[in-house]
């Protein structure tokens, strides 16, 4: 993996299966490591105050492993029919499927409504799911949603909810023929989310997240390439720069971090466990119904009632249509006993560990060289009881400056 990349990347949304039971014995064998908690008095990052992390394996309240469904040549959407049906597929945005939800429903919703039929299924409740549903109601269409689980249990619900639409979206490759679609989806995603701030149980909301690197940022040590990743385009600095809030960097002797260099920048996070309860609460208000079913192969279609179908069926859709162009990208997160006097994130590349204040809880991830194109969705407890002390062993070391 790419240093730059996994400081960009870091944030990128995660799409996980539900969690198994810790063993205790994998916690109690950490404690032993865990470093000594950092200063208890407040730190000063500039013109910010801020709260030391609590930062232990037995604050863990949950983990979670990944599969992102990355595509080079950028998500799915597009129409074809089979037999009776029109699907419109809409999948495979890596880790920006938040983040491009509504952009990306836009774009199908706008195929849809091409066939004439004002009553279509939606397959799939996660973020494009429930983001495609809602702008076809609002254009008009009767949707039925058609999912195997609902939110919290959907892989979305497990994201790291920050607003990142670039990341994982294609390859560098790809990235010339995709860039103009891609600017349109970001921002009217964008857009969309500045409405909901403000709105109760804070479904949106801006956190500054701190990048922190032993490397200046954008030097050859920093960008030193690694791994089977492939280079990916850099599409929120060069199109929209005018909607994403410029950076800081932070001279040494004004932060408090262990770093050599250190980054702020404003970053959009979302409250996914009551930003799902917003939507599905819209869809339904609305009219919507929503029926369990599991789709097993391709042929399934054709037993829906429904002539137009979309498709956000998401990493499931490997399986599904047996699409070999979804890479799995393996990640796995923590989460910790929620601290809500934490305001602010961090990333750090070189310790290979961050953290978002998520209102549900501090949320640990961690990456590894092997997680590109892994398809694993085992929970290895000790990947994530590492990278919680990592993270305490930053917190420990930070200091307070005068």
């Amino acid at each position: 993996m790419k240093r730059r990349h996994f400081l960009h990347s870091s944030m990128a949304l995660l799409a996980a299966s539900p969690l198994p039971l810790i063993p205790m014995s994998s916690v109690k064998a950490a404690e032993s490591l865990t470093p000594t908690p950092g200063p208890a008095a407040r730190l000063r990052a500039g013109d910010r105050m801020l709260s030391p992390i609590i930062a232990s394996p037995e604050r863990i309240i949950e983990m979670n492993v990944c599969t992102r469904p990355f595509r080079e040549r950028g998500p799915r959407i597009e129409a074809e029919r089979f037999r009776s049906k029109i699907l419109v597929h809409n999948y495979g945005h890596g880790g920006s499927g938040w983040s491009l939800s509504w952009g990306s429903a836009s774009e199908a919703v706008t195929l849809a409504r091409r066939t004439g039929d004002r009553e279509i299924a939606v397959i799939g409740c996660g973020a494009i799911g429930m983001t495609t549903a809602l702008v076809a109601q609002r254009a008009g269409l009767s949707v039925t949603i058609y999912a195997k689980e609902l939110p919290p249990y959907v892989r979305s619900n497990y994201a790291t909810g920050a607003w990142t639409p670039d990341s994982r979206i294609c390859s560098a490759r790809y990235a010339r023929g995709f860039a103009s679609r891609w600017e349109s989806m970001a921002r009217f995603s964008f857009r969309h989310f500045q409405s909901l701030l403000g709105l109760p149980g804070q479904p949106v909301e801006w956190r500054d997240m701190y990048s922190l690197s032993d490397d200046p940022f954008g030097s050859d040590d920093h960008n030193e390439e690694a791994g089977p990743e492939p280079e990916y385009p850099d599409f929120s600095g060069e199109l929209i720069a005018d909607i994403t809030p410029a950076a800081e960097d932070l001279p040494v002797t004004s932060h408090p971090f262990p770093a050599a260099y250190v980054r702020r920048r404003p970053l959009m996070l979302f409250n996914i466990s009551g930003y799902s309860r917003l939507l599905i609460s819209d869809f339904l208000g609305m009219g919507g119904n929503i029926e369990i079913l599991e789709l097993g192969s391709r042929e399934d279609f054709a037993n829906l009632d429904e002539t137009t179908i979309i498709n956000c069926t998401g990493y499931g859709a490997r399986s599904l249509l047996n699409d070999d162009s979804i890479i799995p990208v393996r990640g796995q997160t923590a989460r910790l006993i929620p601290q809500p006097e934490i305001n602010y994130g961090l990333s750090y590349g070189d310790r290979r560990v961050s953290v978002y204040p998520r209102r549900d809880g501090l949320l640990v991830q961690a990456q590894a060289d092997t997680d590109y194109n892994n398809s694993a969705e085992n929970l290895d407890p000790a990947e994530s009881i590492s990278a919680v002390n990592r993270l305490a062993e930053i917190v420990g070391e930070m200091r307070n400056i005068a």
